[in-house]
């Protein structure tokens, strides 16, 4: 006596999209400005000798490869699904999100280790020149990141890109400062210093979302959303008896599913009939918890026993 059912509302992206989809056209814009002050950094770290901005370009041109790599997962993740692949290529996105965490914790590392190199041996580094290919690098990032903004909080994907470009506006913000030191005092550490400081700023953000992107190739319950908590507004529903294999993952960002087998009164089935129940779930667990794609089993009372043989 097994009833499966699934529904959802027209709320979410369109049909064959993903959330970050929607950012496809703002990523292209990032990704544009991101190599044009790449190309302006490196000339100007040369040009005036400064680690610092060299660094910052260097973070910049793995930026542009994430941003890349997502636009590319974005379009991957819009192909149909099929017989073999039934959620289609949408985990795209968050393998794209999980490559950027490793490029950023590669760039940090690699800045951490050449800011160290130029403790031991300062170079001779030009404050004013540094200046203005800093100040060209901030004003770019600052557009990219008013970009990005909004889509970093609905996709993981948008928000490794978000990250990205969030350290190099720090980053180039810290050329600024250490090139204005150099000028002032003519201290040539500050260059390092400031190297240091974007290798530090990079890393911690780079593990934060390494960790919830880990999180949901584990297929971890969604970020929000409490299991103990769900199975009791399905407990406490009319005609349910018992909830057994509650499950709930992620797909990709804003794609959360859940599974269940409910064990329901036969009485109350007979009286009111599988519909009308599969409705009153879906419609809890959707205005209570944002989960509308679901998938129930319906079972009567015993039916567990049987199925821990075969299926557990």
């Amino acid at each position: 006596m097994g009833a499966g059912h699934e529904h959802g509302h027209s709320h979410g992206p369109p049909p064959g999209e993903t959330v970050t989809a929607g950012y496809r056209s703002r990523l292209r814009v990032a990704l544009a400005i991101t190599l044009a002050v790449t190309a302006v950094e490196i000339a100007g770290g040369v040009l005036s000798g400064s680690l610092a901005l060299i660094a910052d370009a260097g973070h910049m041109a793995t930026d542009a490869l994430g941003l890349g790599m997502g636009l590319l997962a974005i379009h991957f993740a819009a192909r149909p699904a099929d017989a073999s692949r039934t959620y289609g290529y949408a985990r795209a996105e968050i393998l794209a999100a999980l490559a950027n965490c490793l490029l950023l914790l590669g760039v940090g590392a690699f800045l951490l280790y050449e800011a160290v190199d130029r403790f031991l041996a300062p170079p001779d580094t030009r404050g004013g020149l540094t200046i203005v290919f800093a100040l060209i690098g901030l004003v770019a990032n600052a557009v990219s990141l008013s970009l990005l903004m909004r889509g970093q909080r609905e996709s993981l994907n948008v928000r490794g890109a978000y990250l990205e470009v969030l350290a190099d506006t720090l980053g180039s913000f810290t050329v600024l400062v250490s090139a204005g030191v150099i000028l002032a005092t003519g201290w040539q550490l500050a260059d390092p210093v400031a190297s240091l400081v974007i290798g530090l700023l990079i890393v911690p953000r780079a593990v934060k979302l390494l960790r919830e992107t880990l999180e949901v190739l584990l297929e971890a319950a969604p970020k929000g959303v409490d299991m103990a908590e769900v199975r009791a507004h399905m407990l406490a529903m009319p005609g349910v008896v018992d909830v057994h294999d509650l499950h709930a993952w992620t797909i990709t960002s804003g794609m959360p599913v859940l599974s269940a087998h409910v064990v329901v009164d036969q009485d109350a089935l007979d009286a009111v009939g599988h519909e009308k129940i599969l409705h009153e779930l879906q419609g809890c667990l959707g205005h209570h918890f944002d989960v509308e794609h679901c998938t129930f089993q319906l079972e009567p009372g015993g039916h567990a026993e049987h199925e821990a043989r075969v299926c557990h």
